[in-house]
């Protein structure tokens, strides 16, 4: 089914649950979908499906929150419950997720695609048995060097931490660009605007 203009949507926001997660890298889709749902006025501390959620509207739009709380390499099954809850279909879903393999700061709009070794990709694919859904890719960046778990597990540097709420305002404008206009505009205006401050001198090469 191809991205609908009107209907519910499911905005799944990937991390591991607990404090000892919570400023880590591997939790940047948690962190968007707070700073989504405080811009749409949705609490998301309803508990249900292995998930805390929170349901509302974005313009006329019908939308649902959803934060696994499951750990990253089961969260497709809390996902696969919720879709079950609402008869709601997986390519109607937007999953906020950290990605290695773009730099820290870099953003981009994607439509379906494979899991690219990401556990909480996979675990949705398998669980939904679908990989159409869109994703909204968070940078942070590979290690040159040293074990890429401990990367992703640990916590933003300073110098990170400076511009992550610039980072997080990104997101939360590539989401409501979706949400309004649809993935492939949302493609238009966000997946060139890292180089866009690259070639300005206000990124990193």
């Amino acid at each position: 089914m191809a991205w609908q203009s009107s209907g519910r949507v499911v905005v799944v926001g990937l991390g591991n649950p607990g404090s000892k997660y919570a400023a880590t890298r591997h939790n940047i889709g948690f962190m968007l979908a707070d700073a989504f749902a405080s811009v749409a006025g949705i609490s998301v501390e309803r508990e249900k499906f292995n998930a805390r959620f929170g349901s509302g509207d974005w313009g006329r739009r019908p939308l649902v929150i959803l934060k696994p709380q499951t750990f990253m390499n089961l969260s497709g099954q809390a996902l696969s419950q919720a879709l079950s809850f609402f008869d709601h279909e997986p390519d109607q879903c937007v999953v906020l997720h950290d990605d290695l393999d773009l730099v820290f700061g870099d953003v981009r709009v994607k439509e379906g695609g494979g899991h690219g070794g990401h556990n909480g990709l996979r675990s949705l694919i398998q669980e939904t048995g679908n990989r159409d859904f869109v994703r909204l890719r968070l940078g942070i960046g590979r290690p040159a060097f040293g074990d890429t778990t401990a990367h992703v597990l640990g916590r933003f540097g300073p110098m990170e931490m400076e511009t992550l709420g610039e980072v997080l305002d990104v997101g939360v404008k590539a989401l409501g660009l979706i949400l309004d206009e649809g993935p492939k505009p949302a493609m238009n205006v966000i997946n060139g605007l890292f180089k866009s401050t690259q070639k300005e001198g206000t990124g990193s090469d």
